[in-house]
């Protein structure tokens, strides 16, 4: 397995690592109501904790293996959330994504996701990824299937008593 590079490029978009003053932007995604109501309130309600958050969760995931959550960037302005992750609940690592309401539904997701995807097979070498949802996400799970991972179960409640959706893709 390779180290993850720091920046990728697509037509549109920079996908990045986060950086410490990314935290303003962090701050304004975990706040947004649908991260909460799909993703869950993980208590970041100034900058600071933002940038707590950036460095303990976030770049911790970089230093071990490259992988984690990076910024996706338009025109150097932060407009999501693309990455993977390896959980310690779940046996393969898994794709995550998150963004603004306002570069929703624009195939920025879709852009960031598929150069995921090849980082993911030619660079870490994994076989498949996973992905995890609530069963009511229906936007993600539109993108999910567009990507080409397929629905295979609903997972047992979570720590926070929430079932999951399960979706699989092989590399």
């Amino acid at each position: 397995m390779s180290i993850a590079p720091r920046i990728l490029r697509t037509k549109r978009l920079v996908v990045r690592e986060a950086e410490t003053q990314d935290a303003p932007f962090l701050l304004q995604l975990m706040n947004d109501p649908d991260w909460h109501r799909f993703i869950g309130d993980r208590g970041v309600r100034d900058v600071a904790a933002a940038g707590d958050y950036i460095e303990q969760r976030v770049r911790a995931a970089y230093a071990t293996d490259g992988m984690g959550m990076r910024v996706v960037t338009i025109d150097n302005k932060p407009i999501g959330l693309c990455g993977i992750n390896q959980r310690d609940y779940l046996d393969d690592a898994d794709i995550g994504f998150a963004f603004l309401p306002e570069y929703r539904r624009a195939g920025y997701a879709f852009e960031a996701c598929a150069e995921i995807l090849t980082l993911a097979k030619d660079v870490v070498g994994l076989k498949q990824l996973i992905a995890i949802t609530l069963p009511s996400n229906k936007a993600s799970h539109g993108l999910l299937e567009k990507l080409g991972f397929v629905f295979r179960r609903i997972l047992p409640p979570d720590a926070d008593g929430d079932e999951l959706a399960l979706f699989q893709r092989a590399l």
